[in-house]
């Protein structure tokens, strides 16, 4: 791994562990805080908000200015974010550092995006992008069971005190490694960053991206009592089916990177198929928990397969200004986490039960599959053009 990109991933790690470790120290929290599970579970969505609406406004506040200072700044929000956290005395201060902190997760992994893509030959930058994402995968498997142990043991601040010295470490290799002239804003500025957004294959690239994590989150969201009503597991076997997920994640996000540099789009939309038939095993067989348990595991594979071929669409999408579409892609993921979990909570509501509601992911999946297809048909007419290489 290249020794910046190296340096983006130490910092995704500590992103990811951020965003993710809170679930698994609700309890925790709750009782500290003197406020119910459900209270403290808003930690989450505030995070998940923060991260859609801070983006945008983060990457037009930057667009003007070098790359790696603004990686660096935004490395140095995480630190601040997390030590707030860490000594908030009250639940609203406690959602307002969460919030604070989300600010800067899209715009990190938005223009880190295009710093990875511009760190290698063209020919590897969905790779180089896949290997950034690999701390965020890695926080799932490592960050959060880590953070989770730490916080039972000597209280769930001391979890955020242990992200701030990851994210000190962050600060100091991309303040290190990261080239000075690395990926510098085009010269049509915050501009040309919003001309961009008038392209169609941006936003079709978003939808897709969007649509992918919706299918995934409407039965996700929802995976504990499918698993234990469903298939029959232990609540105790169940953390360590979604350790299993997280690993699927880490493997799918490697093997993503590699498929997109050689078929970007035919990745896509052969992966978005998978995952279709995949929805439709779990309705038949997720009553048996090995069939269960393999298929929690093929999701995560899957679900990050996809990952960074739709954000090196996105960058190349919007070539002469990336680094605002790339940020956004970040949005439309997070929209699509939200929106799947609202979703399966209606098809839940409706009558739907656990048994089917894979049937309505297959369906997003599906229509994931049908955006994705007519993005390559317009390709033929106006083919999307590669960033040129370094």
């Amino acid at each position: 791994m290249p020794l910046p990109i190296l340096a983006l991933a130490i910092a995704s790690f500590c992103i990811g562990t951020t965003e993710f470790v809170i679930m698994g120290l609700l309890p925790e929290v709750a009782a500290d805080l003197g406020v119910s599970i459900p209270a403290a579970g808003l930690l989450v969505t505030g995070y998940a908000l923060g991260v859609v609406f801070g983006a945008p406004i983060v990457a037009m506040a930057t667009a003007h200015l070098p790359r790696k200072p603004v990686l660096v700044g935004l490395a140095v929000l995480f630190v601040v974010g997390n030590l707030f956290c860490a000594i908030s005395p009250n639940y609203w201060t406690l959602m307002a550092a969460r919030v604070f902190t989300a600010f800067g997760h899209g715009a990190f992994f938005g223009i880190g995006s295009v710093v990875a893509a511009s760190l290698v030959p063209r020919n590897k930058r969905a790779s180089a992008i896949a290997l950034m994402f690999a701390g965020l995968t890695l926080s799932n498997i490592l960050g959060v069971p880590a953070g989770t142990a730490l916080g039972e043991a000597f209280g769930w601040r001391s979890t955020f005190v242990a992200v701030v010295g990851i994210g000190l470490i962050s600060v100091a290799a991309i303040a290190w490694l990261v080239p000075s002239d690395v990926a510098e804003p085009s010269g049509g500025g915050l501009r040309g960053e919003l001309r961009v957004l008038g392209k169609l294959q941006v936003w079709l690239a978003m939808l897709i991206a969007a649509l992918t994590s919706a299918s995934l989150f409407t039965v996700f969201t929802y995976i504990k009592p499918y698993l234990t009503e469903v298939s029959g597991l232990s609540t105790s076997a169940v953390t360590w089916v979604l350790l299993l997920f997280g690993a699927g994640m880490t493997i799918g996000n490697i093997i993503g990177g590699r498929l997109a540099d050689w078929k970007l789009m035919p990745t896509v939309i052969g992966t978005l198929l998978l995952m279709a038939l995949l929805f439709v095993g779990f309705r038949q067989f997720g009553a048996i928990a090995s069939v269960a348990i393999g298929i929690v595991f093929l999701w995560g594979l899957l679900i990050f397969v996809v990952v960074p071929p739709l954000q090196i669409r996105v960058v190349e999408a919007a070539s002469e200004g990336p680094n605002l579409a790339a940020t956004l892609n970040q949005g439309a993921f997070n929209i699509g986490n939200a929106s799947g979990a609202w979703i399966g909570g209606v098809a839940l509501s409706a009558g739907v039960s656990y048994a089917n509601l894979p049937l309505v992911g297959a369906a997003l999946a599906v229509l994931a599959v049908t955006v994705a297809v007519l993005s390559q048909a317009l390709d033929r007419r106006a083919p999307v053009i590669p960033l040129p290489a370094e």
